[in-house]
């Protein structure tokens, strides 16, 4: 069976600046094939805002694809 294709936006903010990494609140929202049922935050560590939502939409994808999987193998 094939991956849904998770498609998925985030916004970042920035929690706590630090000397190598700073700390971001990312809220990624989106789903299969570009609905919006799912909408997540995370708190990251990172060097610039576009590390930590690279991580939150990565995080955000593997989630969003165990339950597209959960959900089929129950159909």
């Amino acid at each position: 069976m094939e991956k849904p294709r998770i498609l998925a936006q985030a916004t970042v903010e920035l929690l706590e600046k630090g000397p190598a990494e700073s700390v971001w609140e990312v809220e990624v929202w989106g789903g299969p094939d570009g609905g919006e049922e799912h909408r997540r935050v995370y708190t990251i560590a990172g060097k610039t805002d576009n590390n930590a939502a690279h991580e939150g939409i990565r995080q955000f994808c593997i989630e969003v694809e165990n339950l597209s999987t959960n959900v089929s193998e129950r159909n």
